[in-house]
């Protein structure tokens, strides 16, 4: 095991994608579960906080440490196996999303959770429940987590299978290898009814592999993960639209999404059934311009969508698509089809550009990034929307506006001149995170809390229910060592 303790070696791990800094004493690079229970030992022994990091790609602060020690799982990096005939994989934490995805391929194989930053480590999105794109149609990487080994908080070592060990209505009992049965109460708050990644999940007789998932290093170190698979797809289509009314494209993105919805409820493949629903405001594509020169001068929104196709249907989804785009007077002529893989590279990069662009500019300005993870049900997605835009432009503040609008989830990002504009949009953020909750909402859709948004969440359940979350890290963390300062103020572990 390599601890390195002078900070010159190690400046990488004080800060994340999101620009979020911190500090801490050592980072600790184990190369396997053994090790790292011994370094929680001697945590819960020395009275020392350990914070769990994998590749920093996280917009919440989540794996930055404000004192203690750092564990760093880069070097849990295997994938240990792929089993095509199963279709599960079993893989360490530190695997990179984007190498897991390409060694896939070579199997015929697919793992649907999709998120942006395909640099992200594999345990990195369990530990954050995180999703993206795909999310449209399959969900987040819950639903594809179907093992775990996790050393928890004093040190003792679970293994967790989906289906084996469940809540008996809302007491929980873990039983560890050692033998060792810890007894928990869940809390009996509930969840809006829209893509969520705020909080605790808990649920009567939850399955107990659920509680871990999300937990954003608060309840235990991931050291193995199961995860479902599926068979590759024979091929997709990928398609973005350029609209030159916005209330045009937001109209259009509305009739996809519910057909959508439709389809896949009836199992209906050959005709509009979207993979992925995306959006760009006028400011995103002028943000996205010098790059992709060939976005249209008039565009004011674009939408990009995204489907599995077969050799048997590719035809009836395309003129499904094709007749959806003549009912909202689609221009054909600047849209982007893209049916090779060289074309479908091309509009993912632009997919994705929007992201790291956003972060590039927060990073050379040396602000945190103040950009909205929030999402509202389907119904009032539109109007809230045009409202939080119309905020951002009465303030003046430069911003973009992009996200996963088939699931009525908007990453609103502001891009502050200076500390006065900076502060200004802390007050529209948290006016937008308001009227999210106030709307049935979630102030963070797949992002998660970390150490930024703690405050926002406390407006989401309130102090009863975060005090029930707190309860619950303290009885498997009596030591409180373990990602102190994520999802709640450490005032509510007192």
């Amino acid at each position: 095991m390599i601890i390195k303790t002078n900070p010159d070696e190690f400046e990488n791990y004080l800060v994340d994608a999101s620009n979020f800094k911190g500090n801490c004493e050592a980072v600790y690079f184990p190369e396997n579960s053994d090790e790292i229970v011994w370094i929680i030992k001697e945590a819960n022994k020395n009275k020392f906080t350990v914070t769990t990091a994998g590749n920093r790609t996280g917009l919440t602060g989540a794996c930055i440490p404000q004192n203690g020690i750092v564990i760093a799982t880069d070097r849990l990096n295997k994938i240990i196996e792929i089993n095509q005939k199963q279709f599960y994989a079993l893989v360490e934490p530190a695997v990179l999303l984007s190498d897991f995805q390409k060694e896939l391929k070579q199997h015929k194989l697919f793992y649907p959770p999709d998120p942006t930053e395909t640099n992200c480590y594999i345990g990195g999105t369990v530990a954050t429940n995180a999703s993206g794109a795909k999310t449209f149609k399959y969900g987040p990487t819950r639903n594809y987590v179907i093992g775990l080994q996790i050393v928890l908080p004093d040190g003792e070592v679970i293994d967790l299978e989906r289906g084996k060990q469940k809540a008996n209505g809302y007491k929980l009992t873990l039983s560890t290898q050692a033998g060792k049965n810890i007894n928990l109460n869940i809390p009996d708050y509930t969840f809006p009814k829209v893509k969520n990644a705020s909080g605790y999940f808990v649920q009567k007789d939850m399955d107990a592999i659920d509680l871990f998932i999300g937990s954003e290093g608060t309840l235990g170190i991931i050291t193995k993960i199961k995860l479902k698979l599926l068979p590759q797809p024979e091929d997709t289509i990928s398609c973005v639209l350029f609209f030159e009314d916005e209330r045009n494209a937001l109209k259009f993105l509305e009739e996809a999404r519910d057909i959508s919805y439709q389809n896949k409820k009836s199992s209906i493949n050959n005709n509009v059934n979207a993979l992925a629903l995306e959006f760009f405001d006028e400011r995103a594509l002028r943000f996205l311009s010098k790059d992709f020169s060939a976005i249209p001068d008039k565009a004011k929104a674009a939408i990009w969508f995204e489907q599995e196709s077969t050799s048997d249907d590719f035809e009836s989804i395309l003129e499904a698509w094709n007749f959806l785009m003549q009912t909202n007077n689609v221009n054909e002529e600047t849209a982007w089809f893209a049916f090779s893989d060289a074309d479908k590279e091309k509009i993912k990069d632009f997919r994705h550009a929007i992201s790291w662009k956003v972060n590039d500019y927060i990073a050379r300005n040396n602000f945190r990034k103040l950009g909205t993870d929030v999402a509202v049900p389907d119904k009032v997605f539109s109007e809230f929307y045009l409202t939080l835009q119309g905020w951002a432009k009465q303030s003046k503040i430069d911003f973009v506006a992009y996200g996963h609008f088939g699931n009525s989830h908007i990453h609103l990002n502001f891009l502050p001149k200076d500390d006065d504009e900076f502060n200004e949009a802390k007050k529209i953020y948290r006016q937008i995170c308001e009227e999210a909750v106030r709307l049935g909402g979630t102030i963070s859709a797949e992002h998660g809390i970390g150490k930024t948004k703690r405050d926002y969440l406390l407006m989401m359940y309130g102090e009863t229910n975060i005090r029930k979350m707190a309860e619950l890290k303290k009885s498997l963390d009596p030591n409180l060592i373990l990602g102190i300062g994520n999802i709640f103020d450490e005032r509510f572990l007192a």
